[in-house]
């Protein structure tokens, strides 16, 4: 299986690494939406990141959809069997998501639309959709911290692949001082061997 996509985007590493602590091996292909365009077109004619190319020709999109079909291959799970502990990770896993997708359009908004036509009101509102999903981690880590035993699950994986990838594009949105609690469980996550052999760039 090839995962296609570049590590720079959190939903790539985030697959990435959660196949490694699934023991699930997959050959990765750094093809990038933007600079292979045409390459990535013919792998998946709808060109997003990332891709699953199965062995049977078979193409998988969206990171969550991946990550089940991995977990169902595996027979493994990287969430809780417990409901009320499922719940509370997933909750995480979805905040974590929702930053990634903020950081990536203040990004694309910064970076690919020229500055005379961005819309002001719409940045300020995405800057405070990407606080509120920090904050509210930020909270949720304080009430019930994250294990930092050496092991890793799927809301602490999202947790600071959110926060690493946030601190790449647009670090003037957050800080250590702001988001203590995030910022040191994910020096703890990007310690380990899952994430040091899955570096950004």
């Amino acid at each position: 299986m090839k995962l296609i996509g570049m590590l720079d985007s959190p939903y790539v590493r985030r697959v990435a690494i959660s196949a490694k602590c699934l023991g699930v091996s997959l050959e990765h292909e750094p093809v990038s939406v933007f600079r292979h365009f045409e390459r990535f077109q013919q792998i998946n004619p709808v060109v997003k990141a990332p891709t699953l190319l199965l062995d049977d020709g078979q193409v998988l999109i969206d990171s969550t959809l991946i990550l089940d079909y991995l977990e169902a291959l595996s027979g493994k799970s990287l969430l809780p069997r417990d409901l009320p502990q499922r719940v509370q990770a997933l909750r995480l896993i979805g905040l974590s998501l929702a930053a990634c997708e903020k950081a990536v359009q203040l990004y694309y908004e910064r970076n690919l639309r020229p500055a005379d036509i961005q819309y002001q009101p719409w940045v300020e509102r995405v800057e405070g959709q990407l606080a509120a999903a920090f904050s509210a981690l930020e909270q949720a880590l304080q009430l019930q911290p994250l294990p930092t035993d050496g092991s890793l699950a799927q809301d602490g994986i999202s947790l600071a692949v959110a926060w690493s990838f946030t601190d790449l594009v647009v670090p003037d949105q957050i800080s250590a001082e702001r988001f203590p609690r995030i910022a040191q469980y994910t020096a703890y996550a990007e310690s380990l061997e899952a994430f040091t052999s899955t570096p950004m760039n």
